[in-house]
């Protein structure tokens, strides 16, 4: 859905155009509280965020972490890279945060810093990358023993709208197909906890991040309006892979744009969550 990190084993179903980097930053405003709370940070860690996008839940994690903190972001894409440094120095937080280029399968991180993090996180990765069992390695050998792993990311078969707009749930599930097609997993939230035991990490807890909402809560035009841009964004893709018609497609959102417009419409999605530790035998 949002942040990302491709890979030469990976496809980025959408972009990084500027319309996809503005929906990106409305997004991180709408998930990036509820994201911290679940991270329920301590205080002064060094934290490896993969995947950074567009760096605004890092920055954040680097201001919550506050004195002594030291946050490292992974982001393979030349475009958002280049916006979260920019984002960083409108900010004045120019160095608060160490945005790296690099790849999720292959961190660049020197010698000495593997193993020295204490908390690792990815969200909006996994779904994208063809290996999502080696980005979880690679994230459980970046933390000291004991240290934190936490993934965040989707299961796309979780949407639920109502009233149901005619066509749309046929259009989300080409969406979803498309994923595959890539050599991506749009159901892997529910795999979170056993990759991370498959990566040799204890899995402690898994939750829901609860993303939706209903006509009258003041969220819900972005959330609405963040699910069709993510359609509309995907329509080459869609209509590349022949599963629908333009014409299907295009009625489709038409519907979406009407239901979100009325008074009893409801949006309901959770993000997928899981964490773990490294072992001492790891």
């Amino acid at each position: 859905m949002t942040q990302d990190n491709n890979s030469d084993q990976s496809s980025y179903i959408h972009g990084s155009s500027e319309e996809e980097q503005r929906r990106l930053a409305k997004l991180n405003d709408l998930i990036n509280e509820a994201s911290l709370k679940e991270l329920a940070l301590r205080g002064g860690e060094h934290i490896l965020d993969v995947g950074s996008g567009l760096g605004q839940f890092t920055r954040l994690l680097a201001r919550t972490a506050g004195r002594g903190a030291n946050v490292i972001g992974i982001e393979r894409d030349e475009r958002q890279l280049a916006e979260a440094i920019r984002l960083a120095r409108q900010g004045g937080e120019e160095g608060l945060v160490d945005f790296r280029g690099g790849d999720a399968l292959s961190l660049p991180l020197r010698q000495d810093e593997w193993g020295a993090f204490d908390l690792a996180h990815a969200r909006f990765v996994l779904e994208h990358v063809a290996d999502p069992l080696a980005v979880v390695h690679n994230m459980v050998h970046a933390v000291k023993p004991g240290g934190r792993i936490v993934l965040e990311d989707d299961d796309h078969d979780i949407l639920r709208l109502w009233p149901e707009p005619p066509g749309v749930r046929q259009v989300w599930e080409a969406y979803i197909r498309t994923y595959d097609r890539l050599g991506n997993d749009p159901f892997i939230g529910r795999r979170l906890a056993a990759l991370l035991h498959e990566a040799g990490a204890v899995p402690t807890r898994n939750t829901w991040i609860f993303f939706g909402s209903c006509h009258g809560h003041p969220a819900f035009a972005a959330l609405a309006l963040n699910m069709m841009k993510i359609l509309e964004g995907a329509r080459h893709t869609v209509l590349a892979q022949s599963f629908l018609s333009a014409e299907y497609f295009d009625a489709a959102l038409q519907a979406m744009e009407a239901w979100r417009r009325r008074p009893e419409a409801a949006l309901w999605y959770a993000i997928c969550w899981a964490e773990g530790i490294r072992s001492p035998a790891t």
